[in-house]
């Protein structure tokens, strides 16, 4: 539609412009729903008593970061919700993991033991 009115062809012009832009701005980022439900699946998988115990501040900083990525959400800010989830899920998985080395340097510990008594014994028994 063609207008003879310049003002009014300005007008037109701005109006399809500022929709057109109003559109793609509603069309931004879409919803991380499946990054937080990664995130939200790899923090209660870590959220153990033996994780409690072992690795604390790892734990805690992946609630934190998943807790900020619930507030983003809450107020439209889908890129920065997106990277909160995904390093909540990396921080609790680095919880896991600090917590299963905590575990096994525990039991090399004591296998360590055991073998120095075993061997202690071993000692005493083959002494006449």
């Amino acid at each position: 539609m063609l207008h003879p009115d310049p003002k009014a062809r300005i007008r037109h012009i701005l109006w399809i412009t500022s929709t057109a832009w109003l559109l793609s701005a509603c069309a931004g980022t879409p919803i991380p729903k499946e990054q937080m439900a990664v995130a939200e699946a790899a923090v209660l998988k870590a959220s153990t008593v033996n994780t409690s115990q072992d690795a604390p501040g790892q734990l805690q900083l992946a609630v934190g970061k998943l807790e900020a990525a619930r507030a983003a959400l809450q107020v439209k800010d889908n890129d920065k919700a997106r990277r909160l989830a995904e390093q909540a899920e990396l921080d609790a998985q680095v919880a896991e993991l600090h917590a299963q080395a905590m575990r096994a340097a525990r039991a090399a510990k004591e296998s360590q033991s055991a073998e120095r008594a075993l061997r202690e014994e071993i000692g005493r028994k083959a002494m006449p």
